[in-house]
């Protein structure tokens, strides 16, 4: 593989960590600058809506920007995004700066892909893409803990400075190792996008996506303040669980790509959106116990990012039915309603505390995922009722 491409893994690496690892300094942030923890978790949400805004309108307004260009601009503006936030000095800074690498990841990740595959042979197209995405993963599993580790001993602000080198890194990189004649396919227009969401059926799995992914963060955004107030760990030990967790989800990724080449996506998904609704109910009991919430922690890291595999795979399955002239686009979309999902599931979940406290965020969490389950379950009998089961068979190749 050809040293650009880990220069994209670099970049996917960065803007991971920065994602995540807010999740895990809600508590430090919220105290820091003196504003609630359900303010403090509305940080996630906004980073969230500028990714679900970003990757389809910006993608799409940005389409002729020569592809290098508009990858060391968007690195570029992630970069500054970070260093704002390391010298905010307020709340309102901080949202600012949360906006802006937002705008940065939509639009990285949706052009990322064809740059990826641009840089090798069609026949090891996906393992680039591949590639660059275990900068996401790896993130999780070492960005966000480590993230999590400098900014609860050296201050909050420290962490979103080391992203800020990283991010300087993967401009460097991309600046000297991406070739300047990349092939340029103009992304869909706006107007493309939008006959896209006028299938229901293509509308009924971003809902499931929505629901079923930001199910999880309506506890999961809290989870720093539920590990430090109720189960007892200091804040130190937090990036220890942040780390078992990542682990897991590493684990858990792969466990549900397996599921779904082996049972079909939508029998996949009902048995990940059960699991997902059992570990957030029973976080509600198990919290209040180091260990038992330790174990439920893994258990979740295990099934939380299971959906995204099946969900991908189904949405895919389904535009090439509804919507073959616009598959990409039905795909890029169901990134979105992830980010949708991830914001609507932060500001729920603040509000949840602000009203009932925290840990009435697990359990309704977990009846959200039940309401993914339920469409999921209908998708699976219209499905049927179409008469294509056979078309959605757990062995077709995407």
């Amino acid at each position: 593989m050809p040293l650009a491409l880990w220069a994209l893994t670099l970049s996917a690496f960065a803007i991971g960590t920065t994602e995540f690892v807010i999740v895990g300094l809600i508590p430090t942030i919220a105290d820091s600058l003196r504003v609630s923890v359900p303010s403090a978790g509305l940080l996630v949400s906004l980073y969230a809506l500028g990714v679900a805004i970003g990757a389809p309108v910006l993608t799409a307004l940005t389409g002729r920007v020569h592809r290098k260009l508009l990858l060391l601009a968007l690195m570029a503006l992630f970069t500054i995004g970070n260093l704002i936030a390391w010298h905010a000095p307020g709340y309102e800074t901080l949202v600012v700066a949360r906006v802006l690498t937002g705008l940065a990841h939509g639009v990285f990740f949706s052009i990322g892909s064809t740059i990826a595959t641009s840089l090798v042979p069609k026949e090891k197209a996906a393992s680039a893409i591949a590639i660059m995405f275990t900068g996401l993963t790896v993130a999780l599993v070492t960005g966000v803990p480590l993230g999590t580790f400098i900014g609860q001993t050296f201050g909050w602000q420290s962490t979103f400075l080391a992203v800020s080198f990283l991010g300087l890194i993967a401009f460097v990189g991309s600046w000297i190792l991406v070739p300047e004649t990349l092939s340029h396919h103009r992304p869909a227009s706006l107007l493309t996008q939008l006959a896209v969401l006028k299938k229901p059926r293509l509308l009924l799995i971003y809902s499931m996506t929505a629901l079923g992914y930001g199910g999880s963060f309506v506890a999961f955004t809290y989870l720093a303040p539920i590990l430090q107030n109720i189960s007892g760990f200091s804040a130190q030990n937090v990036s220890l669980v942040m780390l078992i967790y990542g682990v897991s989800v590493a684990f858990g990724n792969v466990w549900g790509g397996k599921l779904a080449d082996k049972k079909g996506p939508i029998r996949a998904l009902q048995i990940v959106f059960a699991l997902l609704a059992l570990v957030l109910f029973s976080l509600t009991f198990t919290a209040s116990s180091m260990w038992l919430s330790l174990l439920t922690v893994l258990l979740w890291g295990a099934v939380a990012f299971g959906n995204v595999p099946g969900l991908q795979v189904y949405v895919v399955q389904r535009a090439e039915l509804d919507a073959p002239q616009a598959v990409d686009v039905a795909s890029g979309l169901n990134i979105a309603a992830f980010n949708i999902g991830i914001a609507g599931g932060a500001w729920g979940g603040g509000l949840i505390v602000e009203h009932l406290g925290l840990m009435a965020t697990p359990w309704i969490g977990s009846i959200v995922v039940l309401f993914a389950l339920v469409l999921t379950t209908l998708a699976g009998r219209l499905d049927a009722k179409d008469g294509i089961a056979s078309h959605l068979h757990p062995t077709y190749s995407v």
